[in-house]
Formats: structure tokens, C-alpha cells, sequence
């Protein structure tokens, strides 16, 4: 599971993480196995173009409550701090 989400700063989707990904605030990207790909592909190809990292997790539930939310999520990321 993705612990790094519960500490770190995050955003929680797709839209929200591709403006993040644009605006280069983003160190990495959490992905669900089981999310459609119309909506991680975008997401994906960002991250290639950029070299960001894809950490890929088997479920949108599993991605979810990582992110303590209650619902599931097809894309979260772990933003940049000031010492990354």
C-alpha cells in the first residue's frame, strides 16, 4: 500500500493531478491497476514525457483509502516539497 500518500502532500485525480504534472510540482504518481485507461493515460504519458515515477497499485479501493478518502481513486500523486 502506498504509505507515503498518508504523510506526504497530495493531490487525489486525474484532472487535478495533469495540472500538477503541467505545472512541475509533482514527484510522483500512484496509479490503479484496475482504473480505465481513458483516464490514466493522459496521466501516464505526462509522467513518461517528464520522467516522473509510476508506482502502480492493484486497486482504485486500495488507492482510495490510502488517500483516506472514502471512495475509490484512479490517480493520486505525492507533490514536490522544498527539499525535493
Amino acid at each position: 500500500m502506498p504509505h507515503r500518500l498518508a504523510k506526504a502532500p497530495n493531490v487525489v485525480g486525474a484532472k487535478q493531478t495533469l495540472k500538477a504534472l503541467q505545472a512541475g510540482q509533482v514527484e510522483m504518481v500512484y496509479l490503479a491497476r484496475d482504473a480505465d485507461v481513458h483516464v490514466t493515460g493522459p496521466v501516464r504519458r505526462e509522467c513518461d514525457n517528464r520522467g516522473i515515477n509510476i508506482v502502480e497499485v492493484e486497486s482504485m479501493a486500495e488507492l482510495g483509502k490510502a488517500c483516506s478518502i472514502e471512495v475509490g481513486a484512479a490517480v493520486a500523486s505525492v507533490m514536490k516539497t522544498a527539499s525535493s
